[in-house]
């Protein structure tokens, strides 16, 4: 068909697979639980809603500047201002259709072809879509420990003539580990020193536990004048439970921000107006909203590492932020997308093969649904894979009796 090599090189995802085969398995009227999930079930803050109601009612919903309207960008630096400590002007901040669109436009405005971008494994699976469909090359950094946090070094010598960026995103998706906030200090330094842009995709920045705080890399930088090469990534969708609305923001130098403005206004034009006055109502007065699905998110964190600890042969590692759980079943099978496939089509579970996140042999797992989600969840996983189960278990009214291991 002539399609280009960018189309050429961008992967099928072995999730959307697995959605399809789910999505077989539920109209034929099958009791598929989903673990996978990406976003949280609570409902928008009721802020953020009737801001949204007031100007629908308006009839006005017209075009918004490519950058973001004012009200909106002054909510941005005051997030900015209180949670990272940076004082920035309008002209720092660019919003746009969702954290993914600020992320992909920033790449288009920092990468050459055949450059290079850094970031940790586990990563989130569109990183090296995102950096190939730019016409980069993205470099995953594995600790040398084999666990979820790199050691600088680790980072340092994936670190090329060629790279031009490093992503850090913390909590991390998919492992929901907090990087100490001395490797935060020492990639920022990293970063000053050679002269390579920091891109911080902070998007589940206030969904940490047991008293944990996240850290301002702004606060680490050196460099806080206007050719600082940090970019601040965040927006609405999971701390605020509004994925829907599609509302995320770039806060960097006014350089940067004026080169990402002028190609997002060539792509999509300017954030949708009707979401813009709904993220300016959650971020101004929705706090106890994140507070409260922070804390639905701990317990069912507890619960779900709780489970996975009565497995005989499950590494888990309790998550410090995020709704993601990503243990190791590599004990019971070492390729995940075998194994996300066999829980699906013996216990009806859905999860997310961890080959798609860098690491194999893990499987992400969600925690944002309802408790009885999770237990459920989790037990029909065990009894499907752990000969230490009980044979027999209830799925959607039916006895069934293992009989694999």
């Amino acid at each position: 068909m002539g399609l280009s090599r960018i189309a050429q090189s961008v992967g099928e995802s072995a999730t959307l697979k697995l959605n399809e085969l789910a999505a077989a398995l539920v109209q034929r009227g099958e009791p598929v639980l989903h673990l996978g999930g990406g976003e949280p079930k609570s409902k928008a803050p009721a802020q953020a809603l009737a801001s949204a109601a007031a100007l629908l009612a308006t009839g006005e919903v017209r075009y918004a500047p490519p950058d973001g309207i004012p009200s909106l960008k002054r909510a941005i630096l005051a997030y900015t201002e209180e949670f990272y400590g940076r004082l920035a002007a309008p002209e720092n901040v660019m919003a746009s259709g969702g954290a993914k669109q600020a992320i992909m436009v920033c790449l288009q405005a920092i990468l050459n072809p055949g450059e290079e971008v850094v970031y940790p494994a586990p990563y989130w699976v569109s990183y090296p879509q995102m950096v190939s469909l730019v016409g980069g090359v993205g470099v995953p950094v594995h600790a040398a420990d084999g666990g979820f946090v790199p050691r600088l070094r680790d980072i340092e010598q994936k670190v090329g003539p060629s790279t031009r960026a490093v992503i850090l995103n913390s909590p991390n998706n998919p492992s929901g580990v907090l990087y100490p906030r001395d490797l935060v200090a020492e990639v920022v330094d990293l970063c000053e020193r050679r002269g390579l842009w920091l891109i911080m995709d902070d998007i589940y920045h206030r969904l940490v536990f047991a008293g944990q705080k996240p850290v301002s890399s702004w606060e680490l930088a050196s460099d806080r004048s206007e050719t600082s090469k940090l970019v601040l990534i965040n927006g609405v969708s999971k701390q605020y439970a509004m994925t829907g609305f599609r509302i995320g923001w770039a806060v960097g130098s006014r350089a940067l921000i004026a080169a990402m403005t002028k190609i997002q206004g060539q792509q999509t034009s300017g954030p949708s107006t009707l979401s813009t006055p709904a993220a300016v109502g959650a971020l101004k007065e929705a706090h106890s909203d994140v507070e409260s699905l922070r804390a639905t998110l701990e317990s069912n964190r507890d619960l779900m590492v709780e489970h996975l600890r009565s497995f005989n042969r499950v590494v888990v590692r309790p998550p410090d932020g995020t709704f993601y759980c990503f243990p190791d079943f590599g004990a019971y099978n070492k390729t995940s997308a075998e194994l996300a496939r066999f829980v699906l089509e013996k216990a009806r579970v859905i999860t997310v093969p961890g080959v798609e996140f860098g690491m194999d042999s893990h499987l992400r797992l969600s925690f944002c649904g309802s408790a009885g989600e999770i237990r459920e969840g989790i037990d029909r996983m065990k009894w499907a894979l752990d000969p230490g189960a009980p044979a027999e278990i209830e799925i959607g009214g039916r006895r069934l009796r293992r009989d694999w291991v």
